[in-house]
């Protein structure tokens, strides 16, 4: 979908926590300026030169966005501080030292991160413009070049999935298993509860999770789950299949669809549900609108930006394809093996 940064805050702030687009970025920028306390730090002048608008027009946003700006690197300096600058900051190039006044008592710096904060929120600037565009092409190659193409099983490269995978399957059983047993239905009745818990975890049945996330006839939907979607299916599958072979086993009898109907309506009203759903709705929803492009409208008020960690566990070093771990998995297995 077509992002317009410059109204979306959890979509600036997904790209300034990637610090990986971040790295890519700055190479394709190659700005001058000074360094800082072992940074690149641009002035408010440099700032206001590059875009091409006044000092007034960036002192402007500065106000108006101050919060957003100091959380992502900009800062004023004043007393000590000042005067670290003026003593310590190293221009990049010479030129560079037209933009410091000596004089002044307090001097307004962006690092490179609040440099590009300030770049998704001009709307008077052409090379702001520009410059949005040239940082979402580069998101979406970084993504892309991370996780070999395409984003639809980022989930797996995280080292809680397989295990998470694993685990959800053996739950998964003993859900259908008692299906089988205690409810006097026909085979509809698998596809109908699996849709009711994913309801009630995060408001989608799977048909309407498979056409936001684009899947194809051939793609299973628990394999783009993340570890703690799985997590919390296993335990509403295995809560819920216990409470079946109980229900059935005080009646005498299988449980009818009206009465299986009923007891599921009580079993997710219970209170210990909410915070893990809470929990699982937002990971869902801020991982998928950031790393898949997927925006899942039932759960945008849960949406917010990921951290600079999130990033790190789907698209650093120790993230890993699905293959590599399952390679990882039958060599831990054969050594058990050949220890019997």
């Amino acid at each position: 979908m077509a992002k317009d940064l410059t109204n979306s805050s959890v979509d600036r702030q997904n790209i300034l926590n990637n610090q990986y687009a971040i790295n890519e970025i700055e190479k394709a920028v190659k700005l001058q300026g000074f360094i800082f306390d072992g940074k690149f730090v641009l002035t408010l002048e440099q700032v206001a030169d590059f875009y091409e608008v006044t000092l007034r027009t960036i002192k402007n946003y500065t106000k108006k966005y101050e919060t957003e700006l100091k959380q992502n690197g900009y800062e004023v300096l004043r007393g000590n501080r000042l005067s670290d600058f003026k003593l310590k900051a190293k221009p990049m190039d010479v030129s560079e030292i037209n933009f410091l006044n000596i004089k002044a008592s307090q001097l307004a710096i962006f690092d490179f991160r609040a440099f590009l904060n300030l770049a998704m929120l001009l709307v008077e600037s052409e090379r702001a413009r520009l410059l949005r565009q040239t940082i979402l092409d580069i998101v979406i190659d970084t993504i892309n070049a991370k996780t070999g193409g395409g984003t639809k099983y980022i989930n797996q490269r995280d080292e809680d999935f397989l295990k998470s995978w694993f685990k959800g399957e053996n739950y998964r059983q003993q859900f259908t298993h008692a299906l089988s047993a205690y409810v006097n239905m026909g085979n509809f009745k698998y596809p109908l509860y699996t849709d009711r818990i994913y309801v009630s975890i995060f408001k989608e049945k799977a048909a309407e999770y498979r056409a936001i996330l684009r899947l194809q006839k051939n793609d299973k939907v628990r394999d783009t789950f993340y570890a703690e979607v799985l997590d919390l299916v296993a335990a509403y599958e295995y809560g819920f299949a216990k409470l079946l072979e109980e229900e059935s086993h005080r009646i005498g009898r299988k449980l009818t669809f009206y009465e299986t109907d009923e007891l599921f309506r009580k079993f997710e009203k219970q209170s210990l549900w909410k915070p893990l759903v809470d929990k699982a709705r937002v990971k869902m929803a801020s991982r998928d609108l950031a790393f898949r492009d997927a925006l899942h409208l039932q759960l945008e008020e849960y949406i917010t930006p990921l951290q600079a960690e999130e990033f790190e566990r789907f698209l650093g070093e120790k993230s890993k394809e699905l293959a590599e771990r399952l390679e990882e998995a039958k060599d831990v297995m054969k050594r058990l093996k050949d220890r019997e």
